[in-house]
């Protein structure tokens, strides 16, 4: 299972920051994560980058035990 960590507005409609998610690649991974958190998630998720293993991706990339896909929404400086 991959590790999915949450940051900021997706942290909150998630309701948690860290889990455990099951998911042969990172789209199977973000599908799971949806079905588990809602449509709020599914709203945040479709603004957000996702990086696996500290690389931004796309949703084919494999999915390996232990790895880490990470979900960022945008930001705003200045």
């Amino acid at each position: 299972m991959a590790t999915l960590r949450l940051f900021a507005h997706v942290r909150e409609a998630a309701g948690t920051g860290r889990d455990e998610v099951p998911g042969a690649t990172v789209d199977q991974v973000l599908a799971t994560a949806v079905d588990r958190y809602g449509a709020a998630f599914a709203d945040q998720l479709q603004i957000c980058r996702v990086w696996l293993n500290g690389e931004p991706v796309t949703g084919s990339e494999p999915v390996a035990d232990g790895d880490e896909v990470a979900v960022l929404p945008p930001v705003s400086g200045g």
